[in-house]
């Protein structure tokens, strides 16, 4: 790779590192940086440990940092634990919950939604602590769609967005609240994780174009659903739901596919093999004698 052209690994850990300065200078939203840090050098830990472990090489970081930083921003607990334990969380599941060599859950998703499950006492999730300010919320998204972009999961970022203001409106029209405060979230610094790196993580997302764009559509529908029924934490939820679902649906259709393809040759094979007898067999019977 030409050194004038970064590599890409190190792009979302750039943005990740922007929005966690942005908010903190600007607000000061972090529970605490050493709180942070404890869930960075937790995530990267892991993190080297499991994969010498189940892959016998080192590996790339720059995955369990952005899976570290977005748990140092993302929980809010008075406790240090609660940080450690939801980056080992997030780092384990990529080696442990797999089919067919692929992890289902983007990591920082699932070990937040565990979190929030099993320790619903002591961990919230990160809501209006940016106090929904636009200002970083637009340096974020200038550099945000660059980067996505350059990636390639720009279509997820935009799809996603127009469908929640689309369900916002839905939702305002049923529960007859003002519509600015049913798109008002997505301004916030959890939406700004949310919809650069967990729907858009290449690892845990569908192959196609199309269907990536499906996913996120789906996920805006199941968050849209979740807020109805006023569960605070819907858009974590919606993720954990919908993608390993699609994963799943996915790798059905792949072994369909392929169980055709393998299928097909022979198939043809066969078709020949008797196309074959049938052309020679005439010749071998008007050579046999005559039994009239």
């Amino acid at each position: 790779m030409s050194p004038l052209v970064p590599d890409k690994r190190y792009l979302a850990p750039a943005l990740v590192t922007m929005v966690l300065l942005a908010g903190q200078v600007t607000f000061g939203f972090l529970e605490s940086w050493s709180r942070t840090v404890l869930a960075i050098v937790t995530a990267i830990a892991v993190e080297i440990v499991l994969g010498r472990l189940f892959r016998g090489r080192w590996p790339h970081l720059a995955s369990a940092y952005v899976s570290g930083i977005s748990v140092g921003m993302l929980i809010r607990s008075p406790a240090f634990w609660p940080y450690a334990l939801c980056s080992a969380i997030s780092i384990t599941s990529k080696y442990v919950l797999r089919i067919d060599d692929r992890h289902l859950w983007n990591p920082s998703n699932f070990g937040l939604v565990a979190m929030l499950v099993l320790a619903a006492d002591t961990v919230a999730g990160l809501s209006v602590q940016w106090g929904n300010t636009l200002l970083p919320m637009a340096v974020v998204w200038v550099f945000g769609f660059a980067i996505i972009n350059s990636l390639g999961r720009i279509h997820v970022t935009i799809t996603y967005v127009v469908s929640f203001v689309g369900f916002a409106l839905l939702r305002a029209a049923i529960t007859g609240h003002p519509w600015p405060s049913e798109v008002a979230p997505i301004t916030g610094p959890m939406y700004q994780l949310f919809i650069f790196f967990m729907i858009t993580d290449p690892k845990t997302a569908v192959s196609s174009v199309r269907g990536q764009s499906l996913v996120a559509f789906l996920v805006a529908a199941v968050e849209c659903v979740f807020r109805l029924l006023e569960w605070v934490h819907a858009p974590y939820y919606a993720l954990f739901v919908v993608g390993p679902a699609a994963n799943l649906v996915e790798m059905r259709l792949g072994a369909r596919r392929g169980a055709a393809a393998e299928g097909a040759p022979a198939a043809a094979g066969a078709g020949q093999d008797f196309a074959a007898k049938v052309a020679v067999e005439p010749a071998d019977v008007r050579r046999r004698p005559s039994t009239g």
